[in-house]
C-alpha cells in the first residue's frame, strides 16, 4: 500500500467523517479536491520519481499538495520554515528539486528551482482540466525527504518509504484504547516536522479522525481554538505543555485557589475513594476548560518531559503519552501507554512492528538504544559512508541515544551520546553543520559545538581555537555574519576562545566532552552571558 490509497481506504471505511476539521472537509471530499491539485501539478510537469519541495505553514494547503504529489508518484522535500533561501538553494540541489510549492511570503529568485503558489485555484476547478490517473506507486518508492544534520556542508538527508509511513500508521493502532474516529486532534506542530507529521496527521489518518491546522504560535489564537473546536487530543513539545502548566497555576493563583486546587488534585484518587470525586471533578473541570473541555489525550514528544509536568495533567485526569523517535523512524518507533506506577522520563517500548535493544550496557544499567522495523529507514539519501556508520549487518540502527530500563521493563532516556543539540523548543541543531560553517571564519584553526545551559536555558554554544591575533569582538563579528546563512534557531550567540589546540581523539576528531569541561572549568576566555 502507499499513502495515497491509505488516504483512499479511510475514506472508504470513514464517509462522513471530517478529515480537516477548520475547513469541515470530509475525506472524501478532500480526495476530490486532491485529484484537482495534482491536475495542477501535471500541468507543471510533475512526473513519477520527481522532488517536489514543500514549503508553507500549517494551511490546509500542506497536506493537499502533499497528497497530490504522491498521487502522481513524486516525492516531497519537507522543508522547514525556519530556514534562509541560501539552505533552500542548497537542499533543492542536493536532492533534485525544481519546483517548490510555497505561499508567497516565501518566494525569492532561485536559479536552482521555480516557485508554485500553494494558494492557486486548481486547473480543475479553474478550467475543467482532466485528472490523470493515480501513478503505480510502489511501497517502497521514497515519499519524503527530510534533512536531520542540517542544510548545509554534508548533510544526511533521510528519504522514507510509502511502506515506512504505512506502517508507522499501523503501528499507531497500539492506542486504540486512547483514540476514536470522532476525535480532533489539535494541530500546530509543524507538519515539516516528523512529530508534527507522525502525530498529528499519520495518527488522524490511521483512525479517520479529523486534524485542526493551526499557522500559526500565537497564545491568543491557539486559546481561541480550545474554546471553538474543543480538542480532544493535543500533540505538542514539553516545553509547551510546561507553559501551559505555569499558565494555570497563575491562574489559580490569582484567583488564590492555588492551594487548594495542588491538594485536591495531588490527593484526587484518595477524595474519590471518600466519595469526595465530585470535588475532584469539578476542580478538573475547571481546569480543563482552558483546553475547552474535551481534552482527553496529551502526546508529548521531541524531548523528555519533566516528572512534575507529566503528574499535573494525570492529576487532571488525562491520558498523557510519551513518544520516542527520530526522522529516520519516521518520529514514533517507542511509545508510553499511561498506567499506575509509570517511571518518571519513560517512554515505553517499541510500538508494534519494531524492535528495540540496548547494548554496551554500563555498570550503571545504561546502554545505546539500538531499533529495527517497519519504522526504520534504510539508509541517508547518496551517503554510504553515513549509511555505514549508524547500521550493523543485521539492519539494527543505531540511535546515538542513552536509555535505561525502569522497573517496569520500558526504556528512559537518559542523554545523548551523539552531538545533535535539542533546544527547549524541541527543535534540533546539528553541530557538524555549525562548526562546518564556522571552521571557514579568518583565524579560526578549530571549532567545537555542544549543548550547554545558560540561564536555564539550552543553547548551542561553541569554543574556538583561533589564531593569536584573533580576540572575542573581532571573532564575534565574522560569526554574526556567518550566522545569517542559517535560521535564527541555530545561531551561535555564545562562544568562548582559545590560541590552544582543542583536545582531539587519535583520529583527530574534536572531544567535545572534554571542551565543555574545560570550559566549565574557567579555561577558556569567554564572551559575557
Amino acid at each position: 500500500m502507499n499513502m495515497y490509497q491509505l488516504l483512499e481506504k479511510t475514506a472508504k471505511k470513514f464517509p462522513e467523517n471530517v478529515f480537516l476539521a477548520r475547513e469541515g472537509l470530509t475525506y472524501p471530499e478532500f480526495i476530490e479536491l486532491v485529484k484537482s491539485r495534482a491536475a495542477s501539478f501535471a500541468a507543471q510537469g510533475v512526473k513519477k520519481g520527481d522532488t517536489v519541495g514543500l514549503l508553507a505553514p500549517n494551511i490546509m494547503e500542506w497536506p493537499l499538495s502533499l497528497f497530490a504529489v504522491w498521487y502522481l508518484g513524486g516525492r516531497v522535500l519537507l522543508l522547514d520554515t525556519n530556514l534562509t533561501s541560501f539552505e533552500y538553494d542548497n537542499m533543492a540541489e542536493l536532492t533534485g528539486c525544481k519546483l517548490v510549492v510555497a505561499t508567497k511570503s516565501f518566494f525569492y529568485k532561485s536559479a536552482n528551482f521555480k516557485f508554485y503558489d500553494i494558494t492557486t485555484k486548481d486547473a480543475v476547478l479553474r478550467d475543467g482540466a482532466k485528472v490523470p490517473p493515480p501513478a503505480d506507486v510502489k511501497s517502497d518508492d521514497v515519499a519524503t525527504l527530510s534533512f536531520t544534520s542540517g542544510s548545509t556542508g554534508i548533510p544526511k538527508i533521510v528519504p522514507l518509504t510509502h511502506f515506512n509511513l504505512t506502517k508507522c500508521a499501523a503501528s499507531l493502532q497500539d492506542f486504540e484504547y486512547a483514540f476514536k474516529d470522532t476525535d480532533i486532534v489539535y494541530g500546530f506542530l509543524p507538519l515539516y516536522h516528523i512529530f508534527g507529521f507522525a502525530a498529528g496527521f499519520l495518527l488522524t489518518l490511521h483512525f479517520g479522525a479529523s486534524i485542526l491546522l493551526q499557522p500559526t504560535i500565537d497564545p491568543k489564537m491557539i486559546l481561541a481554538d480550545f474554546k471553538e473546536f474543543r480538542p480532544h487530543v493535543i500533540p505538542a513539545v514539553p516545553r509547551v505543555f510546561e507553559l501551559f502548566r505555569g499558565k494555570i497555576l497563575d491562574g489559580l493563583k490569582q484567583k488564590r485557589l492555588l492551594g487548594f486546587a495542588s491538594f485536591v488534585l495531588r490527593n484526587n484518587k484518595l477524595l474519590s475513594a471518600i466519595g469526595l470525586g465530585f470535588l475532584v471533578r469539578k476542580i478538573q473541570g475547571k481546569i480543563l476548560d482552558v483546553f475547552g473541555g474535551r481534552a482527553r489525550l496529551l502526546i508529548a514528544g521531541g524531548a523528555a518531559t519533566k516528572p512534575e509536568v507529566e503528574d499535573f495533567y494525570q492529576n487532571l485526569g488525562l491520558l498523557f503519552t510519551q513518544g520516542y523517535g527520530l526522522t529516520e523512524t519516521v518520529g514514533p518507533i517507542c511509545g508510553s501507554h499511561p498506567r499506575p506506577g509509570r517511571q518518571p522520563y519513560s517512554f515505553g517500548g517499541p510500538l508494534s512492528g519494531n524492535e528495540c535493544e540496548m547494548r554496551n550496557v554500563n555498570t550503571e544499567g545504561v546502554g545505546t538504544l539500538w531499533v529495527r522495523g517497519n519504522n526504520v529507514f534504510s539508509g541517508y539519501l547518496n551517503n554510504p559512508e553515513a549509511t555505514a556508520e549508524v547500521f550493523d549487518e543485521n539492519g539494527w540502527f543505531n540511535t546515538g541515544d542513552l536509555v535505561s530500563k525502569d522497573k517496569n521493563g520500558e526504556y528512559r532516556f537518559r542523554g545523548r551520546k551523539k552531538q545533535v543539540i535539542v533546544l527547549d523548543s524541541g527543535k534540533n541543531v546539528y553541530p557538524d553543520e555549525l562548526e562546518g560553517l564556522y571552521i571557514t571564519l579568518p583565524g579560526v584553526k578549530n571549532v567545537a559545538v555542544f549543548e550547554h545551559e545558560i540561564n536555564g536555558k539550552t543553547i548551542a554554544y561553541a569554543v574556538f581555537s583561533v589564531e593569536d591575533n584573533v580576540d572575542l569582538q573581532s571573532l564575534g563579528v565574522f560569526i554574526a555574519g556567518a550566522n545569517k546563512k542559517i535560521a535564527s534557531y541555530k545561531w551561535v550567540t555564545h562562544f568562548a576562545i582559545t590560541t590552544d589546540e582543542l583536545p582531539l581523539t587519535s583520529t583527530k576528531k574534536v572531544r567535545h566532552h572534554v571542551v565543555r569541561e574545560k570550559l566549565i572549568a574557567g579555561e577558556y576566555p569567554k564572551r559575557k552571558e
